[in-house]
């Protein structure tokens, strides 16, 4: 008997749901509502049936058989007053959501779902249907309405293919198409909400309810690569073949749904990333095994959200360029032989490098000069120069620290031999005060003896001969000179010996100098100059010197 009623209420229920709503049916008032991540709650009014409020709030009337299963109502005209009823998240109807624009650079172009050009520019917002394109080296990041983020790397092409949200409790509804390159999706956690974000390409799609990944699309292979969460992959209208976990990624083709793979590990940083001081930056990292090559990103934040540059190198050494001076993030990543990438190593760094250092002119590799010139050249905007010698490559050590150089020289005075170190940085003017660049690179050279000539006696008689000291395998440039400036020279020879011997000149005030030419082609500084005095020689009437006192004489000048 008690199933025959039962049929029989729910008979009459079926038919009542059928019936027009009672005109006498409250509107819904949306601030008596109880709304959670993936339901709301109605209280029910006096004169509501089960397909009033299917109507009212799920904008489909026929919903009313469900929320009486869902609800446990079987008589539909006896819902007493105040009776608590459930509307699951599945039942709600979608409205309009944006992707709004927060992170920008480079190249994009978009087109809304007519194909007319929108304005792309940061807080600008995107509407379902738009199409995104990037060009070379150019980035853009998306903010969805429950935090998700979207980046479209360069030359990519996504479609905002869904945008939408369940009406009262906001559970997103998204659906992306990669027409061409990558996309990486940050999404917030969809399990509570019951939301849905998808990833589409020509090949296979990726649902998941919360996590970080990656799609890449590459001619015929779609990529995927999961760092957090879980991403089922399936092929275009085929149910879910595989569910990748973190750390794993897959390659989908015609063939089918490839299996799971374990990324390759992060890279580590060798040296020292954190400091940028060139306007090329270098960034170098340990060889990871099975690394067919690497990638970078830079981006002003740790989350590479607003990416300015990418740049995919085939050696562990990285070089990135066009960069302001500033703080930035470097994201890498390690790609193996199937052109995954693997886990990203994030680390800061500072680039300073402007000024930009001038280039070093002298000293080269050595000197041997008592006054050692520093050269080199003039900057452009340099307000001075800094310039600090030291005895290690580090500067440590430092012999010489001159500040505040209004020339692009300085001459040191006595600075002992030995091997040193230098390098000098420009100094610009600013508002702010005075800015200095970074250092340029280390220059290295070694202060040898000044060659110096033996005290020379005058000579009164014979030829002229002196000598000095020499290291193995020197050539030598002699310069004698009859004023000190050596403009109005005497002699100017060259020898293979620390020697010479020249015929007695006339008598008067000579000076003498030395260069020497190192085996390595270095040629040094003429030595300190030396004066020598040519006296009168006497000779006897048949030209011979004079041995005595007796017979004629004459001087010879």
């Amino acid at each position: 008997m008690r199933s025959t009623l039962t049929k029989i209420s729910l008979l009459l229920l079926l038919i009542e749901g059928a019936l027009p709503a009672s005109a006498a049916a409250p509107a819904i008032n949306p601030g008596s509502l109880q709304v959670s991540p993936a339901t709301i709650t109605y209280p029910a009014h006096l004169g509501d049936t089960l397909s009033t409020i299917a109507e009212q709030l799920t904008s489909n009337r026929n919903n009313w058989v469900q929320l009486a299963k869902l609800n446990h109502i079987q008589n539909d005209r006896t819902i007493p007053v105040g009776t608590a009823i459930l509307i699951p998240v599945s039942l709600l109807p979608d409205e309009p959501a944006s992707a709004q624009i927060i992170a920008l650079s480079g190249s994009v172009d978009a087109v809304d779902a007519d194909g007319r050009a929108l304005t792309v520019a940061l807080g600008a917002a995107l509407a379902e249907g738009a199409v995104i394109q990037t060009g070379s080296n150019s980035f853009l990041s998306l903010a969805l309405p429950d935090a998700s983020h979207i980046a479209v790397p360069s030359n990519s092409q996504v479609k905002l293919s869904k945008l939408r949200t369940a009406r009262y409790t906001h559970s997103p509804r998204t659906e992306i198409t990669l027409m061409n390159g990558r996309v990486e999706s940050k999404v917030s956690p969809l399990e509570k909400n019951k939301g849905r974000f998808e990833v589409r390409s020509p090949l296979a799609v990726a649902g998941v309810r919360g996590t970080d990944f990656r799609v890449d699309l590459v001619g015929d292979r779609v990529m995927t690569e999961v760092l957090s969460g879980g991403v089922a992959v399936a092929k275009i209208k085929q149910p879910a073949a595989l569910t990748l976990h973190p750390g794993q990624g897959n390659v989908t083709d015609a063939k089918g749904v490839g299996k799971a793979v374990a990324l390759l590990a992060a890279p580590r940083f060798t040296g020292h990333p954190e400091l940028q001081e060139r306007p090329i930056l270098r960034f170098s990292v340990e060889p990871v095994a099975g690394a067919r090559r690497y990638r970078a990103q830079i981006a002003t934040d740790m989350d590479a959200r607003n990416i300015l540059s990418e740049i995919d190198s085939d050696s562990t050494d990285i070089k990135v360029s066009g960069l302001d001076d500033g703080a930035y993030f470097v994201r890498v990543t390690a790609l193996d032989q199937l052109g995954l990438q693997g886990i990203p190593h994030i680390a800061a760094f500072k680039l300073k490098a402007r000024p930009e250092p001038p280039f070093s002119i002298e000293p080269k590799t050595k000197s041997r000069s008592e006054h050692v010139l520093f050269g080199w050249t003039e900057a452009a905007n340099a307000q001075s120069y800094h310039l600090q010698v030291a005895t290690d490559a580090d500067f440590s050590n430092v012999v010489i620290d001159q500040a505040e150089l209004a020339a692009p020289q300085f001459t040191a005075d006595q600075l002992a031999p030995g091997n040193y170190f230098w390098r000098v940085a420009t100094i610009i003017k600013q508002q702010a005060g005075p800015n200095q660049g970074p250092y340029s690179d280390p220059q290295a050279f070694s202060l040898l003896p000044a060659l110096k000539l033996p005290k020379i006696a005058d000579a009164i008689d014979g030829d002229l001969s002196f000598r000095w000291p020499a290291e193995a395998d020197q050539k030598f440039v002699v310069e004698i000179g009859r004023d000190t400036g050596f403009s109005s020279l005497l002699l100017t020879q060259q020898t293979a010996t620390p020697e010479i011997t020249i015929p007695r000149p006339p008598s008067g005030t000579y000076f003498i100098r030395v260069k020497a030419i190192d085996a390595d082609g270095y040629v040094g500084p003429f030595s300190a100059a030396q004066k020598v005095t040519i006296g009168s020689h006497w000779v006897t009437s048949d030209g011979t010197s004079l041995q005595n006192t007796g017979g004629s004489t004459q001087a010879e000048f």
